[in-house]
């Protein structure tokens, strides 16, 4: 592990505490809180609180319980007066040690040599559940497991509108208001305006397999695909749709906050779950039914399979390639591509590779996290097919 991946995992579950604090803490502010990390020494305590506060507090209200959370979460208990700073957990065990504070500035009267108080990295159980195979959860941890997805809602495919917004560094040049900020220097222009085009949602859409080899791990990616649907408005830029031998809209159905009602609904909606596998003919229904209509155009699409066609390998690649051509980006996710020694050696995996944009795991949720990252990235441009 790397040790900006441990700092950004921590931050990540400090962002969540404060949430159950009463704080308003998305994953904009947890961006700016990890580029205000980047600036200060994470080997001082000071540096790291006033970057913490200044990105994820925005009312005085706030500092009360900041502060608490903070003395909880990095500290791990409130310091006795005069005691040295804990090491806050930021940086790697390997990492070599910091240098010790010049004497006279460490809060200790020179010549004491103290032990250092130590704060080992620990894994929270919210760590221990990002890291856990789908395949080997509890309904129980299902339940929490669908809480911690609400943070990945937001981060779904965006693209450049062509409305324009007000911007501080040069784009489009705003006439209307560079003239009529030059109306206050005699009509001379000294100060120009810009605009840029605005960043609107990407019409998303994910085909998941529920077939028998993909059991295991349907019930969580459905928990998936109801937080990318659940937030207001989200509907309209999402299209979800599961299949196993045949093709079933899901979208309509995804609605409620019980991940519970929401599985229970989608089993019965869907009769071939735990069945057999008939990849290339439901993509094929999809590409008839939907791509006609322009659902796929300038979409990303995002289908999560393990590959185990046992329909006719011909027809899957002729549907992928129609896919493939009208998609903005296409996202093969494989759950078993997590797992040691894997290899794309199935027929329609073979087949995939060749189609895929991108090839991803999808076995925990820090997988998904990575998705929902390469969903939001594929926004910006289509990249060069990787396998």
């Amino acid at each position: 592990m790397r040790a900006g991946d441990a700092v950004t995992r921590r931050v990540v579950t400090f962002g969540r505490i404060l949430r159950e604090a009463g704080l308003e803490v998305g994953p904009g502010r947890l961006q700016d809180a990890l580029r205000g990390l980047d600036a200060v020494d994470l080997t001082r305590r000071d540096e790291v609180y006033h970057a913490l506060r200044c990105t994820l507090v925005s009312r005085h209200d706030e500092i009360e319980p900041f502060d608490a959370a903070f003395a909880a979460f990095w500290e791990r208990a409130p310091r006795p007066a005069g005691q040295r700073p804990p090491d806050l957990g930021l940086e790697m065990p390997n990492d070599p040690a910091a240098p010790p504070p010049p004497p006279g500035l460490g809060g200790e009267p020179e010549g004491v040599e103290e032990e250092p108080i130590v704060v080992p990295l620990s894994a929270s159980p919210e760590e221990l559940l990002r890291e856990r195979d789908f395949a080997d959860m509890t309904s129980e941890e299902l339940v929490r497991l669908r809480r911690l997805m609400d943070d990945l809602a937001g981060l779904r495919p965006l693209r450049r509108s062509r409305r324009l917004r007000s911007a501080r560094d040069a784009g489009t040049l705003d006439l209307r208001r560079t003239l009529a900020q030059a109306m206050r220097t005699d009509g001379v222009p000294l100060e120009r305006s810009w605009r840029k085009p605005k960043l609107a949602p990407r019409r998303l859409v994910v085909l998941v397999d529920v077939s028998g080899s993909m059991e295991p791990y349907a019930r969580a990616l459905i928990m998936f695909l109801q937080a990318l649907v659940a937030p207001d408005g989200a509907a309209r830029h999402v299209e979800v749709f599961a299949f196993g031998t045949r093709l079933t809209r899901l979208t309509g159905h995804l609605a409620g906050a019980d991940p519970a009602v929401v599985l229970d609904r989608a089993a019965r909606l869907l009769p071939d779950w735990g069945g057999g596998t008939r990849i290339g003919e439901s993509l094929a229904a999809y590409n008839r039914n939907f791509g006609r209509r322009g659902t796929t155009r300038g979409a990303v699409v995002v289908i999560v399979s393990d590959g185990w066609e046992r329909g006719d390998l011909d027809l899957l690649d002729r549907e992928l390639d129609e896919l493939a051509r009208q998609a903005h980006e296409l996202i093969w996710v494989n759950p078993l591509k997590g797992h040691e020694g894997f290899e794309p050696l199935a027929g329609g995996m073979r087949t995939a590779v060749r189609h895929a944009d991108r090839f991803l795991e999808g076995h925990n949720l820090a997988a998904l996290e990575a998705l929902a990252d390469a969903m939001r990235e594929s926004g910006s441009g289509r990249l060069a097919r990787t396998g």
